[in-house]
């Protein structure tokens, strides 16, 4: 929900300077409260820096500034003009995608699979059918990466050979599809067996083993980025 809030406040936003500070209160949020490493952040954050960069300079060099604006040119590269208007309106979308970066980076470095589904069951109502096969369908992705890499190696050790090109490529896409696909119906049976075995039936009415409620330290926290907005956009104004 934070996150949810966050990203339509930054969304009514477009000074660089508000995005700016919170994308900063937000990083130093992370990595006070969150216990993530530096290089595991840094090294998912990359792309997003990436993207937001082409936003700033597509943005400042091919922007058009209103003809009832008044603006200062910085320079001028043949038909293109860097103003004033262009750059700030370019660092204003490149860090609010910035912002949204680090904010879900946050929820996703922070928050337990598992406890999150269970709190969408419990909290948002979420129908359990679902949140469990959206759950299962999830832990379903390291086994396929582990089978892939099964597969891998027992061809390499049989000493098979792909054919270059585009015709290898796609034998290639056939010999591990199949295997994959065949694994992954074996090990789906095996879930709704256990799950059936369990007495599992999607029903509404059950009780859980981890009961996860709203406590005081979730509303300070709400509390907190949305004051950490306010006060971002507040002194965005008094500058």
């Amino acid at each position: 929900m934070v996150v949810l809030v966050s990203v339509v406040l930054l969304a009514f936003v477009f000074d660089p300077l508000t995005p700016l500070l919170y994308l900063s209160f937000t990083v130093l949020i992370t990595f006070l409260f969150g216990k993530v490493g530096m290089k595991k952040w840094c090294i998912r954050f990359v792309p997003f820096f990436i993207i937001a960069f082409g936003y700033v300079w597509t943005t400042t060099i091919f922007s058009n500034p209103p003809s009832n604006t008044s603006f200062v040119t910085y320079a001028k590269l043949g038909p293109f003009e860097i103003t004033d208007y262009g750059l700030n309106t370019g660092l204003a979308l490149g860090l609010r995608v910035l912002c949204f970066a680090a904010l879900s980076l946050m929820f996703i470095l922070t928050t337990d699979t598992t406890k999150f589904m269970l709190s969408l069951i419990q909290q948002c109502k979420l129908p359990p059918k679902l949140a469990y096969g959206i759950l299962a369908g999830y832990q379903f992705l390291p086994l396929l990466k582990d089978e892939f890499t099964i597969i891998r190696n027992a061809h390499r050790i049989r000493g098979v050979h792909w054919e270059k090109g585009i015709k290898g490529r796609i034998q290639l896409l056939k010999k591990y599809t199949i295997p994959l696909l065949a694994s992954a119906i074996r090990k789906a049976e095996r879930t709704a067996i256990a799950m059936e075995s369990k007495g599992f039936t999607g029903s509404r009415d059950r009780t859980f083993y981890h009961e996860l409620k709203v406590s005081g330290k979730d509303m300070l926290f709400f509390l907190l980025m949305v004051g950490i907005f306010i006060i971002s956009k507040y002194v965005s104004e008094t500058i």
